[in-house]
């Protein structure tokens, strides 16, 4: 006599609330990121999420809500693995080969969130907004956190202005890269990393070093 359970009376595993909104966090980042904030839908999110929309509407009030959401969660973090590779005061030489191998990571786990969160956002206003504001908040951390570092470590960057300048150099190639890695996915990390750095060092490198472009034409140009 057979003792298996039947399929109709076996106890189905019911999800926390926090898996439940976390696996409608990971639908709704790989449509934005292949449609866009216009082209996603809430029911093409539900129906990768495998739940119902009330339970949808259960966590997030609507479209723009889960949008600006995921938008704040995705750069708090990223913003998380600076903190955490700067904090301690350690040279520059050793914490930013790091923490650009930290950032590529993050991302290089979470696939569609390049997309969502550096690609133009489609034409749409409101959507653009958000977008401005949220990495406006972001850049603001970050550049007085490159500050505090450069500071500590006796470099001069400049003014305010040279700090933001700084900032957005060193923004342009990662985020750059990263939407660039999204679409050519089978590139190993390192090569993405050491592409970064290469950007990134020569001209830190020499800025350590107390030089400055002059604006002065190249001799061999």
């Amino acid at each position: 006599m057979s003792t298996t359970t039947p399929s109709h009376s076996r106890k189905r595993t019911r999800l926390s609330a926090d898996r439940r909104r976390e696996i409608i966090e990971q639908a709704a980042t790989e449509v934005f990121a292949e449609r866009g904030y216009r082209g996603a839908s809430i029911e093409e999110i539900v129906r990768r999420s495998g739940v119902t929309p009330p339970v949808f509407y259960d966590h997030f009030a609507s479209k723009h809500e889960l949008h600006r959401h995921l938008m704040e969660h995705y750069y708090g973090e990223l913003q998380d693995v600076w903190y955490e590779h700067v904090a301690g005061g350690a040279p520059l030489t050793e914490w930013l080969p790091r923490a650009v191998d930290a950032w590529f990571a993050y991302l290089e786990g979470r696939p569609f969130a390049s997309r969502l969160l550096f690609r133009d956002p489609s034409g749409d206003r409101q959507i653009e907004g958000v977008n401005r504001d949220v990495a406006a908040r972001s850049r603001e951390l970050m550049i007085a956190l490159f500050a505090q570092e450069a500071e500590a470590g006796g470099v001069d960057l400049g003014d305010a202005v040279g700090l933001e300048l700084g900032w957005e150099v060193v923004r342009a190639v990662l985020q750059g890269l990263a939407l660039w890695w999204s679409e050519h996915p089978d590139v190993p990390r390192e090569r993405v990393v050491t592409a970064a750095m290469n950007g990134l060092w020569v001209g830190f490198e020499r800025v350590l070093q107390g030089e400055s472009w002059d604006g002065s034409p190249s001799p061999h140009g």
